[in-house]
């Protein structure tokens, strides 16, 4: 069993993503993963947020280590979805981003029950550090 890396959350997206918890018409496993992971996040402000952790609207690069394939993704809330490199924060993947830091690993489950380990390369755009707290 993998052991999942410490994250961090800013408070106002912790506020923001239990407000749409609270709002779900269905609350089923991909609700109850991402409770999990908020309630073991190390939760501070929006402007103490280090610039390299993913945190909502956050654009990411990173790297499926089997292949080597580098991936470009946004993680947005599930109404935002849609456009390619979209990924929703209730998609396994999305919940997992959620509070990453560069050079943090995450195990991914992918359809046909394989489980990719996907590694954090880098942040190349994350709201808090440009200044745009009204996403």
């Amino acid at each position: 069993m993998t052991t999942s890396p410490p994250i961090t959350v800013t408070r106002l997206d912790l506020q923001r993503l239990e407000r749409m918890l609270d709002s779900l018409d269905e609350y089923g496993p991909a609700a109850e993963a991402l409770e999990a992971e908020l309630s073991r996040a190390q939760v501070v402000g929006h402007d103490e947020v280090p610039p390299g952790v993913v945190t909502m609207n956050s654009t990411v690069r990173c790297r499926e280590e089997g292949s080597g394939k580098e991936y470009q993704l946004t993680l947005v809330y599930p109404d935002a979805t849609g456009d390619e490199g979209k990924v929703s924060i209730l998609a396994p993947v999305g919940t997992a981003l959620l509070g990453l830091s560069i050079g943090q690993s995450i195990d991914w489950a992918v359809p046909a029950g394989k489980t990719l380990k996907l590694t954090l390369l880098d942040v190349t755009y994350q709201p808090e550090a440009a200044g745009d707290y009204n996403r």
